[in-house]
């Protein structure tokens, strides 16, 4: 095995696993979301009448799990509200390709997008609200500086919003992506940037991996995220993040955690245990190293070109792509493990019996950090 880092273990962190099945109904999913939940978090640090934001995944309009299940969302919206939540605000500011956000104005439409994705209304009629960044206008985004010694040239430019809730949820999804290799909880951190702040980090494409874990210790979010649930009763197991092979296994789960590094970690396992079963053609195209290092790069350029003109697509910089997951190759969790107290030894929690015993033995071996790569 390849090591580009000695790594090391850091404290334990419980992550949560309950089943649920093919097409759940929604009363399957909240007791899903509910188990999962509580088997990692009593809600103790929410207080009655307190706001609550859910970040979502929508950065198309594209159904789930190309964006974040709404059943889920649903369900989350009802466990908050049913412990004391005064508030509960669902928001997001979609991608490059399907907006267009500059100082004078925006086109595209996120709201457009959720109502294409099937989250509009879902959303409303759980009693939440819904805030979509870019409706706020330019002015309406605020700078947080990430961690010390970060390859962020700037600050980051983060909504007004998150200044204004006491805490957050995030709501990701269990998808590869062709140009990050997987969007999972961390790499959602991206939808709440305002468009210069994805221009950077389009344009400095040689540390966008290492952009990613960064960009999620700026303070805000060290000091008001609370939880990370994924509903992956479905999974984006190919290209990504729009298009792919969609696995939908009789058995799928809801992933929690308070721990965002190991909340992906399980994920990330989840989403390879289905990527190795997708079809030979549907992956070829970034699996094969020689055309996936010049597909992520043709799009990276384009995405650039989007955000700052084609100054930029020209000007931007190498991306290097990796083409397998690889859980203890993937830059962005190996910044994230540095910048925050190591590899965490994962305690598995299913909250049923249903789970398969080889299944959580599969992944315990795969989140276990490999005696090999451990730093002394």
């Amino acid at each position: 095995m390849k090591n580009p880092i000695d790594l090391r273990l850091g404290q334990s962190e419980t992550v949560s696993l309950s089943p649920v099945n093919r097409d759940p109904s929604p009363q399957d999913m909240d007791q899903a979301i509910r188990s999962a939940t509580f088997a990692v978090d009593q809600l103790d640090w929410l207080q009655r009448g307190d706001t609550v934001f859910i970040k979502p995944v929508l950065n198309s309009g594209k159904p789930y799990p190309s964006t974040t299940s709404p059943l889920a969302l649903t369900s989350m919206i009802r466990l908050l509200k049913e412990k004391g939540a005064g508030r509960v605000i669902v928001g997001d500011m979609s991608g490059v390709g399907h907006l267009d956000q500059r100082p004078e104005g925006c086109k595209g439409s996120s709201r457009k997008l959720a109502k294409s994705a099937g989250m509009l209304k879902p959303v409303l009629d759980a009693g939440a609200e819904w805030s979509f960044f870019e409706e706020a206008g330019w002015d309406s985004f605020y700078e947080e500086q990430p961690a010390p010694g970060s390859h962020w040239k700037r600050g980051i430019m983060l909504p007004n919003l998150l200044r204004e809730v006491d805490h957050i949820v995030s709501m990701p999804r269990c998808s590869r992506h062709a140009l990050l290799g997987n969007t999972l909880g961390i790499k959602s951190v991206v939808g709440y940037m305002r468009y210069d702040t994805r221009l950077e980090y389009h344009h400095a494409a040689k540390t966008i991996q290492e952009k990613t874990a960064e960009a999620n210790t700026v303070p805000t979010l060290l000091q008001k995220q609370r939880l990370v649930a994924t509903a992956a009763d479905k999974i984006l197991a190919t290209l990504g993040p729009d298009l792919g092979h969609v696995f939908a296994p009789q058995q799928g789960l809801v992933i929690a955690s308070r721990s965002m590094i190991a909340h992906d970690l399980v994920s990330l396992s989840w989403l390879m245990m289905h990527w190795h079963k997708a079809p030979w053609l549907n992956k070829q195209a970034l699996t094969d190293p020689s055309s996936s290092q010049f597909v992520s790069n043709m799009a990276n350029r384009v995405v650039a070109g989007i955000l700052g003109g084609w100054k930029y697509s020209f000007s931007a910089e190498t991306i290097k792509h990796s083409p397998l997951p690889d859980i203890w190759q993937d830059r962005t969790l190996i910044r994230a493990y540095e910048l925050m107290g190591g590899v965490p030894d994962i305690r598995l929690l299913p909250t049923q019996d249903g789970i398969p015993p080889q299944l959580l033995d599969e992944f315990a071996s795969m989140v276990a950090l490999p005696s090999e790569i451990r730093a002394a």
